[in-house]
């Protein structure tokens, strides 16, 4: 942390652009950030080898692959041409007209993906277009495996670009946006806790520029340099940033905001707002302009409707299958558990469930059958902050039990809980019931049910403090989706095979 004494005021530069002696020709020199380039170019050579890829795949499944060229047999030149060329650019196209290689959409969240199937569709559009327009009969089989083949491939070759891309942003902090941050010293920095707060975004502060004076900061800690009273642009490339982020407010002054764009015309800088609507997802937001006056508009979280039905549907088919497959699996955990310390199978503790009522989750026992009478021997030893105890090593976990936590495997009797309707596959961690109501906006988990698993797990479990898990819980419940349900259920798999956090 820094400690912020002293600013070098100076007074500002004059813009070098306000809107008017700028060409209308001029271009944009080249962007500061560069990252994304030999990203892109990466991208370009997975896509045209999937699309590649997906055609021959085709050609080998179906005999009549070639059906519609003529003299194929004598001649296969042009048929393997559109095969393997033609076809595989086209896709390239029309990726690129759906910016499925904007730098923008790469390597976060799920806008790219939207993007490649919305270029699916329009493949399969021109194609089935082409053929009825030239009147030529192709195999249906044999297009259908190579457009769909094509585009799960592409999918597939997205997300390993993606994780590859994170990989470098966690280890190295490279392929990442140098960030200027603008506004007052509160609001830089609750930005900076939000985009620090996951490194695979490759959003990276280097430095704060405050608006409130250089006193508001005096004496205040802070993560990385403030300046105030200073140039923006200039400031910019002094830091080597490539991007300025202006958080909130950022000046009282009307059209300041306007003239930074203006300045930053020609620069290679980006310029992005970040507006005080912290812990809101994307589709929650919408930009209404009138007037000339973007507004943003902010939806009601979804809390009920057809997908709600659909939540609960496979929530208790997907209980039930498993119960059913994971029969022979309980039941050696029980042998297990009994051999290792004479006792009940089951831990039933009453946990806050769905609007504040009651229940008893199940789990298979870990602990020593007096583990609530040495708890209160421990409870100095506490490794968290929160409402649950938690210690790495605690002594009244016996061996099985340490192994059934490490690997999550004492959470599967909740399936019972989820068949029942008290929980759901996916929802907040249920929270014990012995403190009764709970106060402040804490009480907003209780408008779903608690979930087997859940943001807190994927994100770290018993490593994150109180305030960050219910943090996560209450952003679980202001943007809940089915496919956000889909998406952490996805991520679970990871985070329990690589035991992080569970103890």
């Amino acid at each position: 942390m820094r400690h912020v004494d002293s600013f070098e005021i100076q007074p500002p530069t004059p813009p070098s652009h306000n809107g008017v002696p700028r060409s209308a020709w001029a271009r944009a020199s080249r962007r500061v950030s560069r990252w994304h380039r030999p990203y892109t170019f990466l991208l370009l050579l997975l896509d045209f080898g999937a699309a590649a890829l997906a055609s021959w795949i085709a050609i080998q499944l179906f005999d009549q692959a070639a059906s519609g060229f003529t003299d194929t047999e004598k001649d296969p030149t042009w048929f393997h041409t559109v095969s393997f060329l033609l076809l595989p650019l086209g896709w390239l196209v029309i990726l690129w007209s759906n910016r499925a290689y904007d730098r923008r959409y790469l390597g976060l969240g799920p806008e790219e993906f939207k993007r490649v199937i919305r270029a699916s569709v329009t493949v399969a559009a021109s194609v089935s277009f082409l053929a009825f327009a030239t009147k030529t009969d192709l195999s249906r089989y044999t297009v259908g495996t190579a457009l769909l083949g094509a585009a799960m491939l592409i999918l597939f070759g997205r997300m390993v670009g993606r994780f590859a891309l994170h990989g470098v942003r966690r280890r190295a902090g490279q392929a990442a946006h140098r960030m200027v941050l603008v506004g007052t010293l509160p609001e830089c920095l609750e930005v900076y806790a939000a985009v620090t707060r996951n490194p695979a975004a490759g959003l990276v502060p280097v430095a704060i520029h405050i608006t409130d004076g250089y006193a508001a900061a005096r004496g205040i800690e802070t993560p990385v340099p403030v300046y105030a009273g200073r140039d923006v642009l200039g400031l910019v490339r002094e830091v080597g940033g490539d991007t300025i982020a202006v958080c909130g407010s950022a000046s009282s002054e009307p059209g300041e905001l306007r003239r930074l764009a203006w300045q930053l015309e020609g620069s290679g800088v980006d310029l992005v707002v970040a507006p005080q609507l912290t812990d809101i997802a994307g589709p929650r937001v919408h930009i209404r302009p009138i007037e000339g006056l973007p507004l943003l508009h902010v939806e009601e979280p979804t809390l009920s409707g057809p997908a709600l039905l659909v939540k609960n549907l496979m929530d208790r088919v997907a209980a039930g299958l498993g119960l059913l497959v994971l029969a022979p699996a309980f039941l050696a955990i029980a042998v297990a558990i009994r051999v290792s310390d004479p006792g009940p199978v089951f831990f039933r503790q009453p946990r806050v469930g769905h609007e504040g009522h009651t229940f008893r989750v199940w789990k298979f026992r870990t602990m020593y059958v007096d583990a609530e009478d040495r708890l209160a021997s421990l409870v100095d030893q506490n490794e968290t902050d929160g409402m649950l105890f938690k210690m790495k090593e605690d002594p009244r976990v016996f061996p099985v039990g340490r192994f059934l936590r490490a690997s999550s495997m004492d959470e599967l009797p909740q399936l019972i809980n989820v068949l029942w309707g008290e929980m759901s596959l996916v929802g907040p961690r249920p929270l014990p019931a012995d403190d009764g109501d709970f106060l402040g906006d804490v009480r907003r988990r209780l408008l779903v049910r608690p979930g087997m698993t859940g943001l807190w797990q994927v994100s770290g479990r018993s490593d994150l403090s109180w305030d960050e898990a219910v943090r996560l819980d209450l952003y679980y419940v202001d943007n809940w989706s089915l496919a956000y349900d889909l998406s952490i259920l996805w991520r679970t798999v990871g985070v329990v095979l690589a035991r992080k956090g569970a103890y």
